[in-house]
């Protein structure tokens, strides 16, 4: 008894301390950005005079209305184009055989496995060529690049993993393809479908590189990730409105994954349920 009471104590005090360890940085940026002196650098552990002119600021002013703005319209359309092109993709590469399917597979293996560095500069020459430069298209369309092989190769599995023995009762009972897609195929994959969604979601919101170089010197086609930077001086940092700024990136995130969580349980649900 003695001894598992002091496994459990010890236990608890380690995740406490990692609690705090996760959680700090979190609590530093929203005391910052509702601390009147976190800008002059006289921020301290509590906040000893509460204001909202940071977030005011960053809104008017700041311009980051604009950036929220733009970045919800590229995550959005990433998110559905990129979720659409790999549940059919990954539908191909799983049921039906065709010359060059392992090559295609192991060519999409081979892309998660390139550094992301190494292909700013072809992906901006086609951009370049395709006339996208300083659009939000032509981002949508390199983050959708890049979200696609990593979907592809999830929704694969989860395709496979379906039995076809399910698809075929469905053609008997005079289902199209379309209809045994919709009503029986698609509630299986969901999990994953769900799965590959965040990834792009994750990578049209916080993504830097390739926004940067893309939008160049568009700023009103700005995104979060872009916006931020312009708080930050070549002698001083705005660490008021730095902090206002995160806080403000960070809320649609947690929102989505709040949404997506509840539709990811009940979709691994169903699916083991169907399965």
């Amino acid at each position: 008894m003695r001894k598992s009471w002091r496994t459990n104590l010890g236990k608890a005090v380690l995740v406490t301390l990692l609690l705090l360890f996760t959680l700090f940085p979190v609590y530093w940026m929203l005391s910052s950005a509702f601390d009147a002196k976190a800008s002059s650098g006289g921020q301290s552990l509590v906040p000893t005079e509460f204001t909202l002119d940071n977030f005011t600021y960053v809104l008017t002013e700041g311009g980051f209305d604009v950036f929220l703005r733009n970045s919800a319209i590229v995550a959005v359309v990433t998110v559905l184009v990129s979720a659409l092109v790999a549940v059919l993709a990954s539908v191909a590469v799983a049921r039906f055989k065709f010359k060059f399917r392992t090559a295609i597979l192991f060519m999409i293996l081979a892309v998660q496995m390139v550094p992301l560095e190494a292909l700013v500069i072809p992906l901006f020459v086609q951009v370049r060529d395709l006339h996208m430069l300083n659009t939000l298209l032509g981002l949508v369309v390199v983050y959708v690049a890049l979200s696609l092989p990593f979907g592809i190769w999830m929704l694969r599995g989860f395709v496979a993993a379906v039995p076809v023995e399910l698809e075929e009762a469905a053609y008997i009972d005079g289902a199209s393809w379309w209809r045994m897609f919709r009503s029986v195929l698609l509630p299986l994959i969901m999990p994953g479908l769900v799965a590959t969604s965040i990834f792009s979601f994750i990578t049209a919101w916080n993504e830097f590189i390739f926004a940067m170089t893309l939008l160049g010197g568009a700023s009103d086609q700005y995104t979060v990730a872009i916006g931020l930077k312009q708080f930050f001086g070549e002698h001083s940092n705005e660490w008021g409105y730095v902090m206002a700024a995160s806080t403000l990136i960070t809320i649609p995130v947690m929102i989505f994954f709040v949404l997506v969580q509840r539709k990811l349980s009940s979709g691994l649900v169903a699916g083991a349920v169907k399965g």
